[in-house]
């Protein structure tokens, strides 16, 4: 895809990968629109994405909700005159043991993480066909490729969302709309503030810039998949596919350390 005049619409648009994605989608000429639930956030992002000469609007809301989803598209096509791009980014997370995780904090993340991008993207169906090339990009996580201690919840909701991805792309083929699924590991953002877990544990940080910008290529390559990590990710994957049992044993003898670093890893 070629970025420049796209009408791009992003969740979670008013900090870490969805604010980074709008800064470098914006200096390649997008046409931005951000929702966020935090009406101050959003406004100072979309003023920062302003100052440096990008147009951008923001519309907060929760997109959880049917009514804040309805009013983000009618302020899509009335602010931008239609949609080119969805990025489904907005997400939560709770980590711990599953006893230990509410209904609530587990609902919360089905809702926020998987149920709302699908909902939107039906609801925003409509107008990206109307561009003609339109594209879908649903931010998913490293820990729907292969499930992590005391994510368990979070793993069925972003691994729904990436069976989502693959399956719609399918459906639309030839129809003008392309799917985009991203797996990103542990990133310097806002949500891993909360997590105590390090790069011994395999949550190494990497920088939203770096990132924001594999995601960025794979858009303008027009590829299925976007996955961080590199070679030694492939092979830990690839290990996971032909002997699970190995990796089990390499998590059980983290998994005491572990607990105790995530326990408190709560964005929702």
């Amino acid at each position: 895809m070629n970025i420049s005049g796209k009408r791009i619409v992003i969740t979670g648009g008013s900090s870490g990968i969805g604010f980074e994605l709008a800064r470098q989608l914006g200096g390649k000429g997008a046409r931005l629109l951000l929702t966020g639930r935090r009406p101050n956030v959003l406004a100072a992002a979309v003023d920062r994405l302003k100052a440096d000469g990008f147009e951008a609007h923001g519309v907060s809301g929760d997109v959880t909700v049917p009514a804040a989803r309805a009013h983000l598209l009618e302020h899509s096509i009335k602010l931008l005159g239609g949609v080119d791009m969805l990025v489904n980014n907005a997400g939560g997370v709770r980590a711990g043991r599953l006893e230990d995780t509410t209904e609530a904090e587990l609902r919360a993340m089905i809702e926020v993480d998987l149920l709302s991008p699908i909902l939107l993207t039906r609801d925003f169906l409509p107008e990206l066909r109307r561009s003609g090339d339109g594209l879908i990009v649903n931010i998913a996580s490293g820990i729907a490729q292969m499930g992590i201690p005391f994510y368990s919840g979070y793993a069925a909701a972003k691994g729904g969302l990436a069976r989502f991805g693959e399956a719609l792309r399918r459906e639309l083929k030839g129809e003008g709309v392309h799917v985009v699924t991203v797996f990103p590991g542990a990133t310097d953002t806002p949500m891993m503030a909360t997590t105590k877990a390090d790069a011994s544990m395999g949550f190494a940080l990497q920088p939203v810039a770096d990132v924001v910008a594999s995601i960025v290529d794979g858009i303008e390559a027009d590829a299925f998949e976007v996955v961080r990590g590199g070679p030694a990710r492939a092979a830990l994957l690839d290990l996971n596919r032909t002997d699970p049992a190995a990796v089990d044993a390499r998590f059980l003898a983290l998994k005491p350390g572990l607990e105790s670093a995530v326990r408190d890893h709560s964005a929702l």
